[in-house]
């Protein structure tokens, strides 16, 4: 299991009766977490809180504050800022445990000794981009929110990266694939983190199960002739890492069969009790 241990501005407090506690910097919420099936004893941190989100029996949920927050603060991970806020589907604008991801991506591309030309697919606010960009490779990253794509360029502003080549394309990630390929456009390195289910700016369907293999059997039409690496990020229930280490070893290995795969769980430690909070799968194969 890959593990984000380095973080100093968020900490998971605790988890339990599929909830966790956590702190983004000096603010703690309390939010959903299926994974964490077992048993919590509740004491006064779990109460002690400054956003509570909570799910509706219909469906959904909602934020109760108890702290007036501002409207976005950062949080530092390494040399990078991050914006944070709470959004209305739980969600706060970045994602701790891809830390371990980040942290790969940028060793990778400091040790390449060349220049790299990463794509980001399904790149939400930007953090794997900016990770890539401040080893000065060449980023382009696409998604489908203009929101959400606003945020990744203010996190670009934060980071100090203005200076580096980072492309923003708001798109369906199938359709600029295939533009990409008509183009005879590459790149050294791919990342995407699709998501379970989602639809395009122009109400193009994702659905994991049924369009993964397809884009990816398309992103090999759109590597370089010496690719750095392959990395595939999910949070889609009930989806094996197998998965993906099939789907690698059957695309990308029998093109370049020179690298490696690897593959497996992504999580975070859990403060209390030492215990380890499981925060969904990732594939990869590296040069």
């Amino acid at each position: 299991m890959l593990l984000s241990t380095k973080w100093k501005d968020y900490e998971c407090l605790d988890a339990g009766g599929k909830e966790k506690l956590e702190r983004f910097g000096s603010y703690i919420f309390r939010r959903p977490e299926p994974q964490a099936i077992w048993n919590k004893f509740e004491d006064e941190k779990w109460q002690k809180v400054d956003g509570y989100y909570q799910r509706s029996s219909e469906g959904g949920g909602h934020w109760d504050f108890y702290t007036s927050l501002p409207p976005f603060w950062t949080i530092s991970y390494e040399h990078l800022t991050f914006k944070v806020c709470p959004t209305n589907f739980k969600h706060t604008g970045i994602f701790p445990e891809q830390a371990a991801n980040w942290d790969f991506i940028m060793d990778k591309i400091e040790h390449a000794n060349r220049e790299i030309k990463v794509l980001n697919l399904f790149a939400y606010t930007g953090c794997a981009s900016m990770a890539a960009a401040s080893r000065h490779a060449k980023v382009v990253q696409v998604d489908a929110s203009r929101g959400m794509t606003e945020w990744a360029k203010d996190n670009m502003k934060l980071s100090h990266l203005e200076k580096e080549e980072i492309h923003f394309i708001v798109d369906d990630c199938i359709k600029f694939v295939e533009r990409e390929i008509r183009r005879g456009n590459t790149y050294d390195a791919i990342i995407m983190d699709p998501p379970s289910y989602g639809r395009g700016p122009n109400k193009e369907v994702w659905k994991f199960e049924n369009s993964l293999y397809h884009l990816i059997d398309l992103c090999m039409k759109l590597l370089s002739n010496k690719p750095l690496f392959f990395l595939i990020n999910s949070y889609t229930t009930g989806i094996s890492s197998i998965v993906l280490e099939n789907i690698l070893k059957t695309t990308i290995l029998k093109k370049y069969p020179h690298g490696h795969i690897c593959a497996g769980e992504i999580g975070l430690p859990i403060t209390k009790d030492h215990l380890i909070l499981p925060c969904g799968i990732y594939g990869r194969w590296e040069e």
